[in-house]
């Protein structure tokens, strides 16, 4: 028993008391692992995982609203319901629904991404009908923020072959929207960065500003290498599943919680 009540501990300490270095690494080789698994997915389904990036949008969104709702004491703080514990139960969510998707497109011949997406929107609208209170002028900033940069890299794109790729477009976008929803929570509001790494990268620069060029220059070389060297389809389209996501979901997730401060 004293070895179950160490073991127990362990894991509070380290693994449910928010972000540490060990956990993060180790959520980090399980996201690896994870990749990998979905590759030999993809691979027998025979689907590109790049053209799933808009449809699994309401997905994110629900991940994104359900932390948002622990952030602001409307659910309570567990560890299903924050990362990384929230990210395994809608990408299990979500890959069921890719599953009867593609049930769906051999046996009634429908496209199986329109399936997913619809899926989605309907374990979405309950969520969304829980909202009953918003801070929209938060919102607001974050938004124009976002969407005057994404118009900048959409420019840009007109002469730089990596942002002219709309998939690349809308990951580079998406983490523009972590990068403006951090931005607007840490140093217009009084958030703290819960990451260890951005963390303490705005302890030093006194400023979460720095999390824009951090970001851009991290994950346009990221779209770079994988452009450049992965040749195989579904490799290149995971990872780009893969980062888009992880800017999206933080990026709604502060969004919102800002939404509903």
């Amino acid at each position: 028993m004293d070895l179950y009540f160490k073991v127990i501990e362990f894991l509070k300490i380290y693994f449910f008391s928010g972000y540490t270095l060990l956990n993060t690494i180790i959520y980090g080789i399980m996201l690896v692992l994870i990749i990998f698994g979905l590759i030999k997915l993809f691979k027998k389904l025979g689907k590109d995982p790049t053209e799933l990036i808009f449809y699994v949008i309401p997905f994110i969104f629900i991940g994104s609203c359900i932390r948002a709702f622990v952030d602001n004491g409307i659910l309570p703080y567990n560890w299903f319901l924050i990362t990384p514990g929230i990210y395994f139960i809608v990408g299990s969510t979500t890959i069921l629904s890719l599953l009867l998707g593609i049930y769906f497109e051999k046996k009634r011949n429908i496209n199986y991404k329109k399936v997913l997406f619809l899926i989605g929107i309907i374990l979405l609208i309950p969520i969304f009908v829980g909202i009953n209170r918003i801070n929209i002028i938060s919102s607001l900033e974050i938004i124009a923020i976002w969407t005057v940069l994404t118009i900048l890299f959409f420019l840009i794109g007109k002469f730089f072959y990596l942002y002219k790729d709309k998939y690349n477009l809308a990951i580079i976008s998406a983490h523009i929207l972590d990068g403006s929803s951090t931005f607007v929570a840490v140093d217009l509001y009084g958030y703290s960065e819960q990451h260890v790494i951005p963390n303490l990268i705005y302890k030093e620069t006194l400023t979460a500003v720095s999390i824009f060029p951090l970001k851009i220059i991290v994950i346009s070389l990221s779209l770079y290498v994988i452009e450049k060297y992965v040749d195989d389809d579904v490799i290149k389209g995971l990872l780009k599943l893969a980062i888009f996501i992880l800017g999206l979901a933080p990026g709604l997730r502060n969004l919102l919680t800002l939404f509903l401060y």
